[in-house]
C-alpha cells in the first residue's frame, strides 16, 4: 500500500534543499483505524526516559498532570493482551492484542544472529526493562489477523446507540463561540456539509498533518500565516504546524545469493499456496506483518541508550518515490533509523480550501547531529551484511556502495535514499506555561479555547524512541481519562 492505494492519502514534500532538491512522499492511512490498519503493526511504546523527558518539560503547568513512566505504562498495560508476557510490563486481557510473529523467515533469523556476532545482546522485550540489543518484535494482531484501533476499540461499541460513525466524510473546521469550541463542520461523502454540535468537548484526532491543519482552519494558529490565507484570527498560536518531528529511515539493500525471504510470495501460485496454508492450518508466510526483527543499538558507546533502532526486511524494500533505484529481486533490506532525532519541520496550509492537502515539509536529516548519527547507524548494520551467517547468504550490498563507506559518500547516500519511517509527531505539543509554542497544556487542552483537546501525535513534547503507535493510543486513553475528570 505504500506504493498506491485507496486506504491511503499521499503527502508529497515540496524540494527539500538540504536533500539536494529531492522530495518524498510521506503516506497516511485513509480507512477507519488511521495509521493502525496499513502500517506493519510492530508494537513499540518507547523507553522510560523518553517520558522523564515529557514530565520534566510539564512540569510547567499550574495544573499539571503526570507524565511519568509509571504514569503512561499504566495505560499501556490497561489496553494490552499480550500472547506471551505477563508482568510488570504487560497485561493479559486489554482489548489490544499483541503477539510474537506468527512466521519467522529464515532471513529474519540469520539478521538477529549476525548482530549477536557483533557483540549486541538478544533482547527478548523491546517494551521490558532495556531497549538495547536485537530480536524480535512484538505485533498488533493475533491469528494473522490485524488489531488495529478500529478493530480493538471500535468495533466493540458497533451497536452502542452513542456512538455515531460517519465513513467517507471529512471534517473541516472546528466551531468556535466565544472562546469556545462548540461544535464541528464536516462534509459528507456526497459533499454536503453538515454541523454536529458537542455539549462537553470536540476532541481532535486527525494526527500530526491533519490536526494541525484543522486547528488553523478554525483560526488557531500563527497569526500572519493564516492572515495569508484569508483567515480571521481565533487564537495566535505560532507553535501551530511548527515542531515536526519524524524518524528519518535509510536503507541498506543487498541482493541474495538464494530464493530466501517474501520476494515474489504474493504473486501467482506462490500465493494460492500460501493463502492455502493459511486457510487449512493457520500458518504460514502470511502470518507476518513483512518485518520481524530488529534492533536497537548505540554504534559509539553501547553502554549508553540507543541512538539507532534497525528493522530487517526480507525484501529489496523500496518506496514508490525510489522505485526505479533498482531491480526487484531476492534480498534483505536493514532500514537505520535516528531514534530522537533533532531536525524540525513544518505543517502549514496550501490554502483556506479543507479539500486541499498541507504543505509538509519534515526536514528529515537537516540538523548534523541527525545525518552523524545515522552514518554511524549505516556503518554498523552495514557490517551485518560481512558477518555470518548473513555473509554467505547475501550475493552483493547494492546500497550503499561498501567500498565507500567514508563519511561523504555515506551522507551522499543517506541524502538520496532518507525518507520516513511513518511517525510524524508534535505539531501541537503540549508545553510549559510559559512556552510559547506550546500549543496544549499538560492535560491536552487547546491554549486560549475552552472545550477543545488534541489527543494524538501531534501533542507529543519530543517523540519516543521507537514506532508511534502504542504512544497514540496510550494518549487516547489518557485523554479520554482527563476528560472524564479521572486523573
Amino acid at each position: 500500500m505504500i506504493n498506491g492505494s485507496k486506504f491511503m492519502h499521499y503527502h508529497t514534500t515540496p524540494p527539500q534543499e538540504h536533500l539536494g532538491g529531492r522530495a518524498h512522499d510521506i503516506p497516511q492511512g485513509n480507512v477507519l483505524g488511521g495509521g493502525t490498519s496499513v502500517n506493519a503493526q510492530v508494537y513499540m511504546r518507547g523507553r522510560p526516559s523518553d517520558y522523564a523527558e515529557w514530565n520534566e518539560i510539564l512540569r510547567g503547568n499550574n495544573d499539571g498532570a503526570d507524565w511519568s513512566w509509571p504514569a503512561v505504562l499504566h495505560h499501556m498495560r490497561r489496553m494490552e493482551d499480550n500472547n506471551r508476557l505477563f508482568n510488570e510490563f504487560h497485561n493479559v486481557d486489554g482489548p489490544l492484542q499483541v503477539s510474537d510473529p506468527g512466521h519467522i523467515d529464515q532471513m529474519s533469523r540469520w539478521f538477529v544472529q549476525a548482530v549477536q556476532a557483533l557483540g549486541e545482546p538478544f533482547n527478548p522485550d523491546f517494551n521490558g526493562s532495556n531497549q538495547r540489543g536485537v530480536g524480535f518484535y512484538q505485533f498488533m494482531n493475533r491469528h494473522g489477523k490485524r488489531s488495529s484501533a478500529a478493530y480493538a476499540f471500535i468495533a466493540p461499541l458497533e451497536k452502542d446507540p452513542r456512538l455515531t460513525l460517519r465513513l467517507e466524510s471529512r471534517a473541516e473546521r472546528v466551531l468556535i463561540e466565544n472562546g469556545r469550541a462548540v461544535g464541528v463542520v464536516w462534509r459528507d461523502k456526497a459533499g454536503q456539509e453538515h454541523q454536529s454540535h458537542a455539549k462537553g468537548e470536540v476532541i481532535l484526532t486527525a494526527g500530526a498533518l491533519i490536526t494541525p491543519k484543522l486547528l488553523m482552519l478554525s483560526g488557531i494558529g500563527p497569526a500572519a500565516h493564516l492572515r495569508e490565507h484569508g483567515l480571521d484570527v481565533v487564537a495566535d498560536h505560532p507553535g501551530v504546524g511548527q515542531n515536526l518531528v519524524d524518524h528519518p529511515e535509510v536503507p541498506i539493500i543487498s541482493t541474495a545469493n538464494g530464493k530466501y525471504g517474501y520476494y515474489n510470495q504474493g504473486n501467482g501460485w506462490r500465493m494460492v499456496m500460501n493463502g492455502l496454508q493459511f486457510k487449512a492450518f493457520g500458518t504460514g508466510r502470511i502470518l507476518s506483518a513483512g518485518v520481524e526483527a530488529g534492533a536497537f543499538v548505540n554504534p559509539n558507546d553501547p553502554t549508553a541508550e540507543p541512538t539507532i533502532q534497525a528493522f530487517c526486511v526480507p525484501i529489496v524494500y523500496l518506496d514508490r518515490d525510489l522505485l526505479k533505484v533498482m531491480q526487484d529481486t531476492h534480498g534483505m533490506t536493514i532500514t537505520t533509523v535516528v531514534v530522537k532525532p533533532r531536525s524540525r519541520g513544518t505543517v502549514t496550509l496550501r490554502s483556506a480550501n479543507p479539500a486541499d492537502k498541507p504543505v509538509v515539509s519534515p526536514n528529515l536529516l537537516k540538523d548534523p547531529e541527525d545525518m552523524r548519527r545515522m552514518i554511524d547507524g549505516q556503518r554498523f548494520f552495514l557490517r551485518v551484511f560481512d558477518t555470518e551467517p548473513v555473509k554467505s547468504r547475501t550475493r552483493e550490498v547494492k546500497f550503499p556502495d561498501p567500498r565507500q563507506i567514508d563519511d561523504e559518500s555515506l551522507a551522499a547516500h543517506c541524502r538520496k535514499m532518507v525518507k520516513t519511517n511513518y511517525h510524524p509527531a508534535g505539531t501541537a505539543k503540549m508545553g510549559a506555561d510559559g512556552d510559547p509554542m506550546a500549543v496544549l497544556d499538560a492535560r491536552m487542552r487547546v491554549r486560549g479555547i475552552e472545550g477543545l483537546r488534541v489527543a494524538d501525535m501531534s501533542a507529543c513534547p519530543n517523540i519516543n524512541a521507537g514506532n508511534t503507535t502504542a504512544p497514540a493510543l496510550m494518549l487516547g486513553s489518557r485523554c479520554a481519562d482527563f476528560v472524564m475528570g479521572l486523573e
